[in-house]
């Protein structure tokens, strides 16, 4: 590989080269261009060897040998010297090895192939020229490769490549890999494993029709036997090993015991599933992470703190007793610090504009500013007299050519903005002391680039506040703004209009001869505006009033010893604060000579200030330590450099306490070259305190600057204590000099009054000065607080009646009254009770090799607010070459290396690639635009760890369990307390005549085929809205007795056997269901295999027909060819089908003897479905119950043959298949049928349907209720146009075994109120597997209530109703009126027995329609009878009782029902199988997950379950993969604040991949069993620390 400087390279070329270098780091040239120029330029001095390719390294270069040593050193790599201490170094290494016995595994992530880098040039970024993360970053840290390696391995392949291919492994070497990981330090998990399957939506049971997303409202996905029918019982979880508290026995529910199907469950794609010890089948790759996670969470934590959070906050007021054990301060009080006194110059002028007139008078020749540029031009220098002259002019256009004479649009007073790049110090000058003059106020500010520049918006705001109506500019700067299509300047967003007023002398109009303006002497009037930007991201303006400005001038030239004509170099920024004060303002009153050094020529030649020190003999430089840095690292074979001259080096950052390293660097390296120890000068400031101290210049032989190695420890809770002994954990201070003259100095407490502090605590530095900032502009309160301070002594009287000015600076006063600086209020950060300095933090993560993985050390931490507390962020941009391994192997060092230093977990740590975080104008990182971009979930990180298991220890106490109360203390408690017991019933039916005459079905077919042949029963729409197909009583019942010869004739079917009812929805579905029951045949309606998704559907369907005891098969013929066909053959076997007979051909002759059953309790159909919990199981239902259920139906909704019914749901098990197929022919009501599928082909079928037959009872599922509301959000114009009408509806019954979606019904009421849907309409009815129909609404009674309950209070199990918008309100709504002959309590699921209803319990039922019992291969029904007939433990326990397995309680409201009793209103919880007891407290799923689909806006759906006890959270990501690692922070936030839980893995897929079955419920256990089989295909695994 060539070197550059291996080239005799003339200077013009390097000249040309060094250009080339700083176009392509601003971004003027693309990387190609700079290729091809540069190649161009070293193509005759490149060596050329013959037959051998030429390859051009594309190295940059540099303008002279010293910046070309620098680039050398630059491409090595180094981390931001700003921070670096070899004694930080050693005790970071120190705490490194300590930490090497404790073994903390940081689990790599699993990603998509698409998320890792691949080896393409495009995703290399070479090292960038763009600076650090303080106010103009840092050039030389961290970060560069050599750009020849780089190409190089971008041609060759990188490591990141090698590993990412690498990583396809089945899963048993990638758990083995794991394994012997995790026995290591620092135990790193494997590369993550990449799945390299992808399932398309289509498969996942996901439609794109009409451009939107759908998902198939069927079972298909749901029915997988992932790993065996009872997913809970198979997968048994272990026991709890995270908590800390003994493990209660949890409670449970019996599971029916199903039929196991002894066939070996399928394996997709290349995922083996192996048992662990406990014969638990889980996936190797996916389970044993998890397993690593959960035996790293064993280990012990840090000690918690003493105090605990509690839930009611009424118990957070008490006052918490201080620990003793604590650092306190023991010193005696403070005093404050009176500053020498300020001496008056002699001959020195009334004000900076006197002092101007006379430089400008009687020097005008004299050099005020010069503008070093680089090699290209020659420097430019701007004299006293063309000052004079150019801001005299700029001062009388300002005031007289703008607006009119009578109306001028500037008065003396107005505010107006100056807007100068960094490069032109001199332009800048001239507009500052024009305002000046003219005696406008100016504000400066930086050049607005682009729209979205990092805190423009606030900047905008501050103009606004402020009043300003015109903004100065120069020419170049003018031309550089982005321009609209007229030509102007844009408008930007949050800024107010501004007038463009340019300051170059051929823009001005030339005052008159007689233009004189008044030069007052100095007063009390606001002089400049400074702006500074807060913690928060807001931006203050500081007045500074004409008498400070002048004043603190006069400070500084005592304290620096300023005399006329001296030279000083300044590379600080020149608009505001120590730039500004010494270069701008200051220089002026002495006549100073300051030489400028432009940030742009600081990254060609960072020595380029050194060199002018030597050039202008210039006896003062103002610099900051990232300064003395850069110079470090490009000194070496410097032989020109003298900086004999200097007698006073000003550390502008002095107060940084990592500054101090590089004052010792520089001085050992260039005490040789005539630097003196003696003339480096630390000093502190604030925008509103001005200039606090300076350490001023001694003379040779003085006593040495004071420094003081502290005990961080100790600093974090305030006290000063000089370590003596563990040097781990220290931190080296030096003073920043003593009082400025004229001013005293005092520490105060950081909070609360403000009361002087102990000589040896740490409080907030304040100064007393004229000196200093005058207020906060417009903010009265703030200006108040800060700008009038007055300390009070520890007995509360005043200490003086002078007022002080809070400075933001933290520190202390040592011996001689010198200041020490160890931080500032804007970087602190206030973790359990301990404050933590953000510099503090990045110095101890930059200790820790960062030159492998981040890029030129940009770094930034902040505290985000979770769960009462700060916690800690660490972001860092990381370099493109590093690999996945290598970043979390750095990032667990680091999570190691502040723990044993500060003693303090970092809650996130995320690393984003190069160059994407916000920038400050002159390139560090923008804390607050960082921050904000986390905080919204915008900050796409290519790696992030979480670590809320360490972080988090303020917790709830997890809830004890207290020891048994027998059942008649229960009692006795609730009689005394007045609570009643929770139980209800609906109508009594033994008072109710109905003249019902027929007990089955098949009889009531019969006699309204004889009395009503003609009357219709039954409506099929199709897809277009057309009536498809009808059934009449009599075509119903000669169709049924056809197909009942058919299963007599070619089944050669007996009394009692199974048939399998396999159709599409529609009236086939309804014959075969009466044929089988007119055959005496048993018919089980199972749903069809999907065609485009039949390996995974298929199995299922076969299963259902093998645990059914299925005889026979009954289907179309088109489906009937699916099964035979090749695609279904390789899934399932059709030699393994039972006998399959097709109804489309069916005989013509009738039966000669229809069935008809002799016992009313024998079995009439089987319901087989499949529950959330992924149970699948069939319940027997008889023809009593199926009569007895119909029958509560009919009186519930008044159905008659007059009325119809519009059904819109799935008719294959529950309520839905009961109103599709049984309702109409027992209460003979017309039902308008609609299959949901078609709405995916036509969203608005359903409700143009019910418009279209004036519907006024219809049926639907909330799967068809959401799809309605997303597809039709934009269309209710154009369907109220098409003459959509709803007003006639009185009931919109929604069908549902869950809790009622609260926010999905009203959305959907608010969006169709305008085609006459009425709120009152909608409302739910409750099911289950046991009760088909436990609750429905109906015609008549009371409207459904809504009422707010303590979601904290259901944890514990208790009901505890509050106000809507209360916090932690949970909205729940009534699941509709109870049926006739039901009777409901409510149970404890554990003791059995009756409760009250202000407590949560299972919902129990006693009816005549409920199912008899749940159907087994070995009719072992007696096994879950506790299912079917379960008794009270007390009370009444002669009463047989059906167990719902859903919790619930019931509420007496005010309203009346239809008999004049008060209305017993049932609310639904949620599922007992789904309740996760986590930390001894009850959670449902539902809960957690509406939380988090708050969280972010592209997270469409979500679920959570738990395995070993931690908490999974899989979130569906609608937007781009590389946005998927924003939604971990998020995710963990949400659930930490609003549920007080740690999400242990956070999964991110694709849209579409959590199952959800055709009544809309989310089947949890199938996606827990897809996870733990890693067939889930995910885009993002995390694992929370």
């Amino acid at each position: 590989m060539a070197d550059r400087d291996s080239f005799p390279l003339t200077m013009e070329v390097r000249a040309r080269l060094a250009e080339l270098e700083l176009e392509l780091s601003e971004g003027d040239i693309t990387q190609k261009g700079y290729e091809k120029k540069r190649s161009k330029l070293l193509q005759a001095y490149l060596p050329h060897t013959p037959g051998a390719e030429r390859r051009v390294p594309v190295t940059p270069s540099s303008s002279s040998s010293s910046s070309s040593r620098y680039q050398r050193r630059r491409s090595t790599g180094s981390r931001d010297e700003r921070y670096r201490s070899d004694v930080h170094s050693e005790a970071v290494q120190a705490a490194l090895e300590r930490h090497s016995e404790r073994k903390i595994a940081v689990l790599l992530p699993s990603k998509r192939r698409s998320l890792i880098g691949q080896t393409s040039m495009d995703t290399y970024t070479p090292p960038d020229s763009s600076s650090g993360s303080d106010a103009e970053g840092s050039l030389g840290r961290a970060g560069g490769v050599n750009v020849d390696s780089w190409i190089s391995r971008a041609l060759h392949g990188s490591p990141s490549t090698s590993s990412s291919s690498s990583s396809h492994s089945n899963s048993s070497v990638n758990a083995a890999r794991l394994a012997e990981t995790s026995m290591h330090s620092y135990g790193i998990g494997p590369m993550s494993h990449l799945s390299l399957k992808r399932r398309g939506l289509r498969e996942m049971g996901v439609s794109t029709d009409n451009g939107f997303v759908i998902r198939h409202s069927t079972d298909y996905q749901s029915d997988r036997p992932w790993s065996s029918l009872d997913s809970e019982d198979s997968l048994s979880a272990p026991p709890d090993i995270t908590s800390y508290t003994p493990d209660p026995a949890p409670f449970s529910v019996q599971r029916p015991q199903v039929a196991i199907i002894t066939k070996a469950p399928p394996k997709y794609g290349n995922a083996e599933l192996m048992e662990t010890g406990d014969g638990v089948p889980v996936s190797s790759r996916v389970s044993a992470k998890i397993q690593q996670l959960v035996n790293t969470l064993k280990r012990p934590k840090r000690k918690p703190l003493r105090e605990f959070f509690v839930e009611d906050f009424e118990e957070l007021l008490e006052v918490q007793q201080p620990d003793p054990s604590l650092p306190c301060p023991e010193g005696v009080e403070s005093t404050v610090i009176q500053g020498d006194e300020l001496d008056r110059i002699k001959n020195c002028p009334a004000s900076l504009e006197a002092a101007l007139l006379r430089w400008g008078a009687i020097a005008p020749k004299a050099p005020c500013l010069t503008t070093t540029h680089g090699s290209a031009k020659q420097p430019y220098t701007l004299t006293y007299g063309k000052l004079w002259s150019r801001s005299l002019k700029l001062a009388y256009n300002l005031l007289h050519k703008l607006g009119s004479k009578q109306e001028p649009i500037l008065h003396p007073g107005d505010r107006v903005a100056l807007v100068y790049p960094n490069n032109d110090p001199a332009a800048f000058m001239v507009a500052f002391y024009g305002c000046l003059l003219a005696e406008v106020v100016p504000v400066p500010i930086e050049v607005p680039l682009t729209k979205k520049d990092a805190g423009s918006q606030q900047i905008g705001f501050l103009l606004g506040s402020c009043g300003v109506a015109v903004a100065v500019t120069s020419d170049a700067c003018h031309k550089g703004l982005l321009k609209n299509t007229s030509g102007d300047v844009m408008q930007f967003k949050g800024w107010p209009k501004l007038l463009w007023v340019l300051s170059d002398s051929r823009h001005l109009s030339k005052p008159p001869r007689e233009y004189f303006p008044l030069i007052k002497d100095a007063n009390n009037d606001t002089a400049y505006i400074e702006y500074k930007t807060c913690k928060d991201g807001s931006v203050l303006g500081i007045t500074v009033s004409r008498m400070a400005m002048f004043t603190h001038c006069q400070t500084l030239t005592q304290t620096c010893g300023y005399t006329e004509a001296e030279t000083i170099v300044n590379v600080l920024d020149f608009k505001k604060g120590i730039g500004l004060w010494h270069s701008v303002q200051m220089s002026v009153l002495n006549m100073l000579h300051v030489v400028s050094v432009p940030y742009a020529l600081m990254k060609v030649n960072p020595l380029s200030w050194i060199q002018n020190i030597g050039q202008y003999k210039a006896k003062v430089a103002c610099v900051k330590s990232r300064d003395l840095h850069w110079a470090l690292m490009a000194h070496r074979d410097q032989t020109d450099t003298n900086m004999s001259s200097l007698r006073m080096l000003l550390i502008a950052d002095g107060s940084n306490p990592w500054s101090i390293s590089s004052c010792d660097a520089f001085l050992n390296v260039f005490q040789s070259m005539g630097l003196k120890s003696e003339v480096i000068c630390p000093c502190a400031g604030s925008p509103e305190a001005l200039t606090v101290s300076v350490r001023r210049p001694q003379e040779s032989g003085c006593k040495p600057a004071g420094r003081g190695v502290l005990s961080m420890t100790n600093l974090s809770h305030g006290v000063i204590r000089v370590d003596t002994g563990e040097k781990l954990s220290v931190l080296t201070l030096q003073d920043v000099g003593t009082a400025m003259p004229g001013a005293m100095v005092c520490v105060i407490k950081q909070e609360g009054v403000p009361q002087l502090c102990k000589t040896d605590e740490i409080g907030e530095i304040c100064v007393s000065s004229v000196a200093t900032g005058m207020s906060y502009y417009g903010l009265t309160g703030m200006s108040k607080n800060t700008f009038e301070v007055s300390p009070v002594s520890s007995d509360g009287g005043l200490v003086t009646d002078c007022v002080f000015v809070r400075s933001g600076l933290l520190g202390f006063v040592g011996p001689s009254g010198m200041v020490f600086i160890s931080g500032s209020l804007e970087g602190l950060m206030q973790v359990g009770g301990r404050k933590h300095n953000a510099d503090d933090i990045i110095a101890t993560a930059l200790a820790v090799e960062p030159m492998k993985f981040i890029y030129r050390g940009r770094t930034v931490v902040f505290s985000v607010t979770v769960l009462y507390d700060e916690r800690i962020v660490l972001v860092a941009e990381q370099r493109p070459d590093s690999t996945e391994e290598e970043s979390y192997q750095w990032m667990s060092r680091v999570l190691q290396a502040i723990d044993g230093i500060h003693q303090v977990g970092v809650y996130c740590l995320a690393l984003v690639p190069a160059n994407t975080l916000p920038k400050t104008p002159l390139g560090g990182i923008h804390l607050s635009e960082t921050k904000q971009l986390f905080l919204e979930g915008a900050l796409h990180p290519c790696s992030i760890l979480m670590c809320p298991h360490s972080c988090i220890t303020n917790l709830p106490k997890p809830r004890q369990k207290q020891p048994e109360v027998g059942p008649a203390s229960v009692m006795v408690g609730n009689l005394v307390a007045g609570k009643r017991m929770a139980q209800a019933s609906g109508r009594d039916l033994s008072n109710i005549d109905d003249n019902e005459q027929f007990l089955f079905l098949s009889e009531v077919l019969q006699w309204r085929a004889q009395t009503t042949p003609d009357h219709i029963l039954y409506t099929l729409i199709n897809t277009r809205g057309a009536v498809g197909s009808s059934l009449t009583c009599l075509q119903l019942h000669k169709k049924a007795e056809k197909i009942a010869t058919l299963l007599y004739e070619r089944g050669q079917l007996r009394d009692g056997d199974h048939v399998a009812l396999v159709y599409p929805p529609g009236l086939d579905l309804i014959a075969a269901f009466y044929g089988c029951l007119y055959a005496g045949c048993i018919p089980i309606t199972v749903r069809p295999p999907h065609p485009q998704n039949i390996s995974t559907t298929l199995p299922t369907v076969k299963m259902i027909l093998e645990v059914s005891r299925s005889v026979c098969a009954m289907t179309t013929q088109a489906i009937s060819k699916l099964l035979k066909s090749k695609d279904a053959s390789v899934a399932v076997d059709f030699k393994s089908w039972p006998l399959i007979l097709e109804t489309d051909d069916l005989p013509k002759r009738r039966c000669p003897l229809l069935y008809k059953p002799c016992d009313p309790d024998s079995l009439a159909y089987l319901d087989f479905s499949v529950s959330t919990t992924g149970m699948l199981a069939g319940v027997k239902m008889s023809h009593s119950g199926t009569s007895a259920l119909c029958r509560s139906i009919k009186l519930q909704c008044e159905l008659y043959p007059s009325r119809e019914v519009a059904v819109c749901l799935d008719p294959y098990c529950g309520l839905g298949f009961v109103l599709w197929c049984l309702c109409s022919v027992y209460a003979g009501q017309q039902s308008v049928l609609i299959s949901p599928m078609d709405l995916e082909v036509n969203p608005a079928l359903w409700l143009q349907s019910v418009s279209h037959f004036k519907v006024r009872d219809t049926f639907c599922s909330y799967s068809v209720m959401e799809l309605c509301t997303r597809s039709l959000s934009s269309l209710t114009d154009s369907l109220k146009a098409r003459g959509m009408d709803l007003t006639r509806v009185r009931s919109c019954v929604v069908v549902a075994e869950e809790r009622p979606r609260v926010s999905l019904t009203q959305s959907f009421c608010k969006l169709f109120k305008d085609v006459g849907l009425h709120p009152r309409a909608v409302s739910t009815a409750f099911g289950c597997r046991v009760n088909l129909a436990v609750c429905l609404q109906g015609t008549s009674g009371p409207d459904p209530t809504t009422v707010y309950v303590d979601m904290r209070a259901l944890r514990h199990d208790r009901v505890r109703l509050v106000e809507r918008g209360s916090p932690h309100s949970l909205p729940l709504m009534e699941s509709g009126k109870i049926l006739p002959g039901v009777r409901i309590i409510i149970a404890n699921p554990e003791t059995k027995g009756p409760i009250g209803d202000s407590h949560l319990g299972e919902i129990w039922v006693h009816s005549p329609q409920s199912a008899s019992g749940y159907f087994t291969v070995f009719g072992e029904e007696n096994v879950r009878s506790d299912h079917f007939g379960a008794r009270l433990s007390f009370g009444d326990t002669q009463t047989v009782w059906a167990r719902t397995g859903y919790l619930g309680f019931l509420r007496r409201t005010d309203l009346t029902d239809a008999n004049g009793e008060r209305h017993d209103a049932l609310y639904v919880v949620g599922a007992l199988d789904e309740v996760m007891e986590l930390r001894g407290m009850k959670y449902h799923p539902i809960d957690i997950e509406m939380s988090i689909i708050r969280a972010h806006r592209n997270i469409t759906e979500c679920a959570v379950f738990t395995w070993t006890n931690l908490l999974v959270v899989v979130v569906e990501l609608d937007g781009s993969e590389q946005e998927a690692l924003d939604l971990v922070p998020m995710v963990t936030n949400v659930v930490l604040e609003e549920h007080y839980l740690i999400v242990g893995v956070v999964v991110v897929v694709d849209t579409g991949v959590i199952p959800i079955n055709s009544r809309g419920e989310k089947q949890r256990m199938h996606l827990r069993d897809g996870f733990l089989a890693d067939q889930l295909d995910p885009i993002y695994v995390a694992y929370n620390m």
